[in-house]
């Protein structure tokens, strides 16, 4: 099978229950931007450790889920589980709970993985604004669209975190700058 269908060439897709909508429908907008969202997911998750790797991959698939929702709502298969948000509030509360936040306004782009971080978490808010406006005319799952917003929150907490432990990398590297000259310099004295 070819990866092109010459069906979409006039403007037109189909959900997956097979209904024809524009590209411009608001749902296929939807969609465009959790596929960037999980394009971006998958960029952090290259410079990410194990566990946030292993976090973000499970959220990725979840957005797969979301998206089958949104392009076929009446199946009941595709409704989001709450569950999915309390482990997200819980991965949440971990990490705020493992480092003393800065609670001041942000300047991003501390280091290249909260940088990832922080354009995933702007294309997980934008995501859920194109949600609200699915819901306004449309079926839509109201647990996904809260997932959402705790996606953002969670994308927002994991790269401070990422700032801090690059913030300190830095400073200890530059204590062990300071240490090996002053034993140099202790060096030179003695002889």
């Amino acid at each position: 099978m070819k990866i092109y269908t010459r069906k979409g060439d006039n403007g037109r897709t189909s959900l997956l229950d097979g209904k024809s909508v524009l590209k411009t429908d608001d749902r296929i907008e939807l969609l465009g931007t959790i596929d960037e969202l999980n394009s971006h997911l998958g960029m952090a998750k290259v410079l990410a450790g194990d566990d946030l790797r292993r976090e973000i991959t499970h959220i990725q698939r979840l957005l797969m889920g979301i998206m089958s929702g949104i392009a076929d709502p009446m199946k009941r298969e595709y409704r989001f589980d709450e569950k999915e948000t309390e482990k997200l509030e819980d991965w949440i509360d971990r990490i705020e709970d493992s480092f003393p936040r800065i609670k001041d306004f942000v300047l991003y782009g501390g280091c290249e993985e909260s940088a990832r971080l922080d354009v995933a978490r702007a294309v997980a808010r934008r995501a859920e604004r194109r949600f609200r406006t699915v819901a306004q005319k449309y079926v839509a799952d109201k647990k996904a669209m809260q997932y959402l917003n705790r996606l953002a929150d969670y994308l927002y907490i994991c790269a401070r975190y990422e700032d801090y432990k690059a913030e300190n990398i830095r400073k200890d590297g530059i204590r062990q700058e300071v240490i090996r000259d002053v034993m140099k310099h202790a060096g030179e004295r003695n002889t």
